[in-house]
């Protein structure tokens, strides 16, 4: 007789299951896509949410973080918010919804639902590892998202706008993109709360790069005070494609930023930057796994993070160096200013190397404000809150302004100003 037992259920796991199986009906595909929900949710229910003895989630021990879930979707009614960069065509997912008749010029756009009920999204409805619990989570419950395909040899100037509001509850959300060969794109991914209604947001964004495509792709996280955002992009890097990746995060209550990266192809170019900005008592996790796959492949990553209050931050960072991925050139820092005695952040950079032909390096630094910086300000009649703020906003403007992109830097430069008079 099996005397193993399933694991005691938390609040939060026993909400999530009930979630399921009472919209289980309503959740839009085919056979092969329930089974494949079925598969995830058992999962789920078997090995529960992570805890902090599973060394990818150690620092966000997510069985005791998450203490509720919210089991109704709002219905509030919700609109896209004006263009992070003027111009852009916006493709809104309200509350998890999409525009069947959105379209953006140059582009193949359609709705990721419509892959659910045909069953062409089967597939993908998987786990990246035993330890893929977002990946578990999204799968089970996605409903909807945006499908973009930019063709090859496109030259997109204006960049695409995905925004995905909500105004409380569950929200699941997907967003498969492809750029074809020689194509160059900019595409802002932005994540916003409407209201004070708490929410549960899962988003997993699976990109691929063909060969020689050069795309910049910016996640903006403006989550609610008391959301729980639970983000993943997967993505793959060919042959002499180069992609700018810019991460900020900026709100949510509990948050878990996953960056699962492969660089596939000969002569690829990743370049890495984030900003996360914490106060309160906000959990912020961003968790980086890069892959370098074959040889002749370089990649820069850098953080700046600045907390404040209580605040609790994460960074991990591990980059894989395959044994054929000789002349591999891979630097990664993070660095943090610790602005409040009762605020913590942990930085765990790591390397995995089997090739022995490559240049790589990390390093993690966590500081205050440089006294003499702002003694220098201050004698030049500056009060010290500004005079504070203003050495941290150079902290973080740094790595905004490697952008290149003027509006771009503006409207993100903005983000950190409003945050800094709101915590500095």
């Amino acid at each position: 007789m099996d005397t193993q037992t399933q694991p005691r259920l938390s609040a939060a796991e026993s909400a999530l299951i009930d979630a399921y199986n009472a919209s289980f009906g309503d959740l839009p595909g085919n056979g092969a896509v329930a089974s494949a929900r079925d598969r995830l949710l058992d999962d789920l229910k078997t090995k529960g949410l992570p805890t902090r003895r599973i060394e990818a989630w150690h620092y966000t021990d997510l069985k005791t973080l998450l203490r509720a879930v919210p089991t109704e979707t709002s219905t509030a009614v919700i609109d896209a918010r004006t263009p992070f960069v003027s111009g852009s065509p916006v493709l809104a997912a309200l509350q998890g919804k999409v525009d069947a008749k959105a379209s953006v010029e140059g582009v193949v756009v359609s709705a990721f639902a419509d892959m659910l009920r045909e069953g062409t999204a089967a597939p993908g409805l998987s786990v990246i590892d035993g330890d893929d619990a977002i990946g578990r989570i999204n799968g089970s419950f996605v409903r909807d998202g945006y499908v973009l395909e930019v063709p090859a040899g496109a030259e997109l100037e204006t960049p695409i706008e995905i925004q995905a509001i909500h105004g409380g509850g569950q929200v699941h959300t997907r967003f498969p993109v492809s750029f074809g060969a020689d194509s160059t794109a900019t595409v802002i991914e932005r994540h916003a709360a409407t209201g004070d209604g708490a929410a549960f947001v899962s988003s997993v964004s699976d990109i691929s790069l063909d060969e020689g495509a050069d795309v910049t792709w910016v996640i903006v996280q403006q989550q609610g005070a008391e959301d729980t955002h639970l983000g993943q992009i997967r993505i793959r890097v060919g042959a002499d494609a180069k992609l700018k990746l810019f991460v900020i995060n900026a709100g949510g209550k509990l948050v878990r930023q996953e960056l699962r990266i492969d660089v596939a192809g000969e002569n690829a170019e990743l370049t890495l930057r984030g900003v996360n900005l914490l106060g309160g008592d906000t959990h912020t996790d961003v968790t980086l796994v890069l892959g370098h796959n074959v040889p002749n492949t370089t990649s820069t990553e850098v953080f700046r993070n600045v907390v404040f209050d209580r605040a609790r931050g994460v960074f991990q960072g591990m980059i894989k160096v395959a044994l054929d991925a000789q002349k591999t050139d891979a630097k990664m820092s993070c660095n943090t200013l610790l602005l409040s005695d009762d605020a913590d952040f942990a930085a765990k950079p790591e390397l995995e190397i089997f090739a022995d032909d490559v240049v790589c390096g990390h390093g993690a630094t966590v500081a205050d404000i440089d006294d003499n910086h702002l003694y220098y300000l201050m004698a030049r009649g500056i009060p010290e809150n500004k005079a504070r703020a203003m050495l941290v906003n150079a902290f973080v403007a740094e790595i905004v302004e490697e952008l290149e992109n003027e509006p771009l830097v503006e409207a993100l430069e903005g983000i950190i100003s409003v945050w800094l008079e709101k915590h500095a």
